[in-house]
C-alpha cells in the first residue's frame, strides 16, 4: 500500500522543531506491530503512518496534548478508540470503532467530565496538522 501521509507527518519535524527528520523520530514497523499486537482492533492507516513518522518524537507526541503510545490505545465503553488527551485531562480524542477501516477517519472529542463524544468535523490528518499549528503558534506568542 502506498504511504498516503508518511512524508507529511515526517515534515512536521523540520517545520516545528527546526531539525531534520531522523529515523528515531518514528517507530519502525516491527516496533509498532509489536506494540499493537495485544489489541483486538486494527488502527486506521493514518494513525499507523503517524506513529511510523513521529511516534518516537517526544517533542511532537507530547506537544501540549499527549498522543497515547500504541500499546496504550484502548476502546471505551461507547465504542471509541482513544488516542489523545489534553494536558489537563479534560478532553480525550478518538475514532468510532466502526470507522477504523477508513484510511483517514473523522476525529471525535469527549468531554471527560460529561462523558459525551462530539465530532471535530475533520479527519485525523486535518486535525493533527491544525493542532500542531495551533500548539506551536501559541508557543511563539508567549
Amino acid at each position: 500500500m502506498t504511504d498516503m501521509f508518511l512524508e507529511k507527518f515526517r515534515a512536521l519535524v523540520p517545520k516545528y522543531l527546526e531539525d531534520e527528520w531522523q529515523e528515531e523520530d518514528g517507530l519502525s514497523a516491527e516496533e509498532l506491530d509489536a506494540m499493537l499486537a495485544g489489541h483486538q482492533f486494527q488502527i486506521p492507516l493514518v494513525l499507523r503512518e503517524f506513529y511510523l513518522a513521529i511516534g518516537g518524537c517526544e517533542d511532537l507526541m507530547e506537544a501540549y496534548h499527549y498522543f497515547w503510545d500504541p500499546d496504550e490505545l484502548e476502546v471505551d465503553d461507547e465504542g471509541f478508540l482513544m488516542f489523545l488527551e489534553d494536558e489537563e485531562e479534560e478532553y480525550t480524542w478518538g475514532f468510532r470503532t466502526g470507522d477504523l477501516s477508513v484510511p483517514d477517519p473523522i476525529v471525535y472529542r469527549r468531554n471527560n467530565a460529561r462523558g459525551q463524544w462530539k465530532s471535530e468535523e475533520g479527519t485525523f490528518s486535518e486535525f493533527v496538522f491544525d493542532m500542531f499549528e495551533w500548539a506551536f503558534e501559541e508557543d511563539e506568542e508567549d
